[in-house]
């Protein structure tokens, strides 16, 4: 099967909080307190895991550190596609980044090459 992805995923373990969630036109969810797990990740977004059912089409703000602590990515994802619940009720969710600028693409480049032999 030919993969279809605008930029290959990384195998990642990353643990997030989202505590709100927002729509461009101000709408807002707060105290949402739901923990997620980052399942990998790529130029232009990331997979992850949770048990709390989160709207399609909203945003969070997040900080995902990919590999050392000098390389943190403070961005905005918006929610694009959500699957589940599975056997262990967990929801499995795609995600892209909004606005991320391309300077910051050498962060992806790094943690691409140390993690290669996974």
């Amino acid at each position: 099967m030919e993969e279809k992805r605008r930029s290959k995923r990384i195998k990642a373990h990353l643990e997030l909080n989202v505590s709100s969630l927002f729509k461009q036109d101000n709408y807002l969810v707060e105290n949402i307190d739901a923990p997620i797990t980052v399942v990998d990740v790529s130029r232009h977004g990331i997979g992850f895991t949770s048990k709390s059912l989160l709207p399609d089409g909203f945003y969070f703000n997040a900080s995902l550190q990919l590999g050392d602590e000098d390389n943190i990515l403070y961005c905005v994802v918006k929610i694009i596609r959500v699957i589940g619940p599975n056997e262990e009720g967990e929801y499995h969710y795609g995600c892209e980044y909004v606005g991320m600028p391309g300077i910051l693409m050498y962060i992806f480049d790094e943690f691409e090459a140390a993690n290669a032999d996974q």
